[in-house]
């Protein structure tokens, strides 16, 4: 009989995550005198595999079990990764060569008869970035740099759905990784300082996402018309103009321009007065019901990131500046965002 290996104590599941505090730029080279390691920031379901005695489980940020929803990660952990192992990293789906967040969706809304059809053509992949605990040792106290060694090890061998988060500690590198890795669905660059140890709860590590210039039609606010403190974004698609999003909270100042090229409907609306809090991914901060005060279709443009449902949005929208000059009919879905 081999021997039992047990979880540090404080590592039960669900475990705490560190967490990563969004940045608007790329650290400068050679502007800090800490040592950075850049890793892509996948656009799938943060995920710490949990591998003690009876087998491997899977848990949310948020403290969710998922373990149920992707049986073939759980297989995997359970033949590569040793009992007495806590690793963070990212469940992801790819498809056509880019990263699909919305099979990702399938899953947790799938039920015991459809789930299998959704793991036989979209298997999910596991990229993990992290190890928090290793043959029963706790390993959060160790810097980056260590935790990094003992998670390269413990991965050599892996194979499919199994894969390490790529990283690098060059910044010519990284810069490259953040210009042209968008297309494949990655949001962004995740920044550590690999003299850190593992900080659950903390927002010690940068996010720097990928983001972009979009136009959008604007065709109702949150607020009154006179003083939006929310726009409502639109785009048409399958023929319709539809709710695709919302905007951060409006500053005065943007409130007060947007507003200018703000006027009521004209004729019928598309869309409602009120809408669900919870129907829509982007409206998911409001349980009550969202009322929209309809205003008469104008182009607005935006600074969006790169996540896409095929649908929606799935973060607030930037509002740059409002384009009364252009006609919503010409306002077509952005390049790259199109569902794949």
């Amino acid at each position: 009989m081999g021997i039992n290996v047990g979880l540090p104590a404080g590592l039960a599941p669900p475990v705490k995550v560190a967490l990563a505090r969004a940045v608007d730029k790329m650290p400068r080279s050679g502007a800090s005198h800490r040592a950075l390691l850049f890793e892509p920031k996948w656009d799938g379901y943060r995920c710490v595999a949990v591998r003690d005695d009876r087998g491997a489980t899977l848990w949310s940020r948020q403290g969710k079990e998922l373990t149920g929803y992707f049986p073939e990660l759980c297989s995997a952990i359970i033949s590569a990764v040793p009992a007495g192992c806590v690793i963070d990293g990212e469940a992801v789906i790819w498809n056509q060569g880019r990263l699909n967040f919305t099979a990702l969706q399938q899953r947790l809304g799938a039920g015991q008869r459809t789930l299998p059809g959704l793991v036989a053509a979209a298997p999910a992949n596991y990229v993990a970035f992290d190890v928090l605990a290793v043959a029963g040792h706790d390993a959060r106290d160790l810097p980056l740099s260590q935790r990094r060694a003992l998670l390269e090890e413990l991965s050599n061998g892996w194979e499919p759905p199994l894969s390490l988060s790529p990283a690098t500690t060059n910044w010519e590198i990284a810069t490259q990784w953040f210009k042209d890795l968008p297309p494949t669905g990655i949001e962004g660059l995740v920044i550590k300082n690999l003299n850190q140890p593992y900080t659950p709860g903390a927002r010690s590590w940068l996010k720097l996402k990928q983001r972009e210039t979009v136009e959008i039609i604007c065709g109702a606010v949150i607020g009154s018309i006179n003083q939006p403190s929310e726009v409502v974004a639109g785009l048409v698609l399958d023929g319709k103009l539809r709710i695709v999003g919302r905007s951060t909270p409006l500053k005065t100042r943007d409130s007060r321009e947007l507003a200018r090229w703000l006027h009521p409907p004209v004729g019928d609306h598309p869309w409602p007065t009120k809408v669900k809090g919870t129907a829509l991914d982007r409206f998911n901060r409001d349980k009550e019901p969202v009322t929209l005060t309809l205003v008469e279709p104008v182009v607005v443009e935006v600074s969006a990131d790169t996540a896409w449902s095929g649908r929606s949005f799935r973060h607030p929208l930037r509002i740059l500046r409002a384009r009364p000059e252009l006609s919503p009919a010409d306002v077509t879905l952005p390049d790259g965002l199109h569902p794949g």
